[in-house]
């Protein structure tokens, strides 16, 4: 396995116009398949082995364009995982009660217990991303000072990025590994997938008027993804971008990071036997075996 950490993770100045949004590889689609399913089982071990450790938690971040593969890719990896060690939440425009509070605390009580995968399917970046595009939607969360978008200080997202950032260092310093990926679709793909949802029947549900009126914004949106990634790459949260052109080879980076990640924490293992256990085991399956029957 490569360096992929390297290779795709973002930095203060990543520009995402300069980052392809296909990666070819040299293996078809049956081998793709297969080399992803070995690496989900690996991750699954890992898991297997947190829940019992029960030191660190796993959260991982998608975010991407309408259509850029977020729930396939959720679907295909995590289906070797045990029900119970990972958790999904999909966020959708926020509830009365959510907008009672700050922004982050509907994200706050969706953190992963300890042991435990839990899946951001967008993210708490879409308060710096859905919100900065549509400035409108910040009158919504009754902020002192601000009753019309004119009344937006100029360092209004830059103090977000500084909370954001805030609140992920946090949560890793008390034992949240942190995964942020950004799933890098073109423009003209996006364009093949619309088309698609609205050829086939059993897709045609997830079409939306409003992915079409959000693709003319498609420049603004790169450009505000743009900013929140260079402001919040950071070494213990990076972002990674993840060429999502072929939904097979995105799936299998992100598959692959995470794994080479999760390998680095060498300390993530089985807790040692209690030795009373280990000396009187065959004791103890004698004794069961033996057992009366009502």
């Amino acid at each position: 396995m490569n360096d992929l950490h390297n290779k795709f993770k973002a930095n203060k100045s990543s520009i995402l116009k300069e980052f392809p949004t296909l990666q070819p590889l040299d293996i078809n689609s049956k081998s793709i398949k297969k080399k992803t399913k070995d690496v989900r089982k690996k991750i699954a071990e890992i898991q297997e082995k947190m829940y019992a450790n029960n030191k660190y938690a796993v959260l991982i971040c998608l975010q991407g364009m309408d259509s850029a593969g977020k729930d396939s890719l959720i679907r295909e990896l995590f289906k070797d995982f045990n029900a119970r060690g990972v958790v999904v939440y999909s966020f959708k425009t926020p509830s009365t009660l959510e907008l009672k509070h700050n922004y982050l605390w509907r994200h706050y009580i969706a953190l992963p217990e300890r042991g435990k995968f839990n899946v951001f399917n967008r993210t708490h970046y879409e308060n710096v991303l859905v919100t900065r595009v549509h400035p409108e939607y910040i009158l919504n969360e009754n902020l002192p000072g601000i009753t019309k978008t004119s009344d937006i200080p100029s360092n209004f997202w830059n103090t977000r990025f500084e909370q954001i950032n805030n609140f992920e260092q946090q949560i890793v310093q008390n034992g949240t590994i942190i995964f942020k990926f950004y799933l890098h679709i073109s423009k003209e793909e996006q364009r093949k997938r619309l088309l698609r949802r609205l050829n086939k029947p059993k897709h045609l549900w997830k079409f939306s008027i409003a992915d079409l009126n959000e693709r003319k914004l498609w420049n603004k949106y790169l450009n505000c993804y743009e900013d929140a990634i260079q402001n919040t790459s950071k070494d213990y949260a990076p972002w990674y971008i993840i060429p999502s052109d072929n939904k097979e080879i995105s799936r299998l980076l992100v598959a692959e990071i995470i794994l080479e990640q999760l390998q680095k924490y060498t300390d993530i293992q089985f807790p040692d036997i209690n030795k009373e256990v280990e000396e009187n085991k065959n004791k103890y399956i004698h004794e069961l075996k033996n057992e009366p029957k009502d």
